[in-house]
């Protein structure tokens, strides 16, 4: 097994065990790098999937620690575009612009990727464009599912749970390209999704989704807490 990974997935296993507990300091880098008989840096890359997972803390001069349950207060999904764009009464059509296999991914996913890209269609107009990489380590069957007919999106959603998202949402302006692939001015609003989804810990996909500023409102409902 990758040196990093094991460290990462014996870390992560006492976490969950209860072994170690919230508010707990995990072992320097220097003491898990003597036990792992490998190099520091390879402790520091399991540290920060860790971190990127929210299983610890990393906090500067001070160490690395089980991190604390997150509080929120309002609960996003994973939607699914087809379903909402359906749902508004438009045709929903989702049309592949490549699709590559790669040896290895980047930070986030050290293994084999397959990285896709497309652009979601609502009645025959773009909505949205996307770039997304797959694990195919935790996800081996994505290396044969036919991304041509079906968006990525959708077919994780059908085929892979996840236990744990996180979003990044920012309003930008698009690269000249990425106007053009929209159908807007290059000036133009435009709302990006920064998503990574994982299973147990471990990284099953990152999307990274650029919506039409006139086209799409992100709405969370909730209630008021005690």
């Amino acid at each position: 097994m990758n040196p990093a990974r094991r460290i990462r997935d014996e870390i992560a296993a006492a976490i969950r065990s209860g072994e170690w507990r919230p508010g707990d300091r995990v072992p320097t880098e220097q003491e898990l790098a003597a036990r792992y008989e490998c190099a520091r840096a390879t402790v520091s890359k399991a540290l920060a999937e860790l971190a990127a997972s929210g299983l610890v803390e990393r906090r500067r001069k001070a160490g690395t620690f089980v991190a604390h349950p997150p509080v929120h207060s309002a609960v996003m999904t994973v939607p699914d575009l087809a379903e909402l764009i359906a749902a508004r009464g438009d045709a929903y059509r989702w049309a592949l612009t490549s699709a590559t296999h790669e040896a290895a991914g980047d930070e986030l996913c050290a293994g084999p990727a397959l990285r896709i890209a497309g652009i979601h269609m609502a009645a025959d107009e773009p909505f949205a464009l996307e770039r997304r990489f797959i694990a195919l380590d935790e996800v081996p069957a994505a290396a044969g599912a036919d991304f041509a007919a079906e968006a990525p999106g959708t077919w994780l959603l059908g085929h892979i749970p996840w236990t744990q998202a996180r979003h990044v949402i920012r309003a930008v302006n698009p690269a000249r390209k990425e106007a053009a692939l929209l159908g807007i001015g290059a000036g133009a609003a435009c709302l990006e999704l920064d998503r990574t989804t994982w299973r147990a810990g471990r990284v099953v996909t990152h999307v990274r989704q650029l919506f039409r500023g006139d086209r799409f409102d992100l709405v969370a409902e909730f209630n008021a807490g005690p």
